[in-house]
């Protein structure tokens, strides 16, 4: 990966909710970007971490107990281009209707 590649890409946060025990660990190391819900479970503030925050957010990863937290590389669109689908063909309307 070129160094202009891994500007262009964003880091952002996911949490495997099927995975996750509500330690709360997350959320005290990444008080920034991750709060708890009233059950102890995350909530995410921003997906999005900012370059100051992405030690901070490596260290809130690796400290996970269960591994639910998620630090992914997300490509940034192009200047001009909204954010969303970039290459996908659009859907085709689909009737959950029996016919006749």
């Amino acid at each position: 990966m070129t160094r202009a590649q891994a500007q262009a890409q964003v880091q952002v946060l996911a949490v495997d909710f099927a995975a996750c025990d509500g330690h709360g660990l997350c959320a005290e190391l990444l008080p920034e970007l991750v709060g708890l819900d009233e059950w102890g479970y995350p909530v995410l503030h921003s997906r999005t971490v900012p370059p100051d925050l992405l030690p901070h957010a490596r260290r809130a990863v690796a400290a996970c107990p269960v591994m639910a937290l998620r630090l992914n590389r997300v490509p940034t669109p192009p200047p001009g281009r909204p954010p969303g689908r970039t290459t996908a063909a659009p859907r085709r309307a689909v009737s959950h209707e029996p016919p006749g």
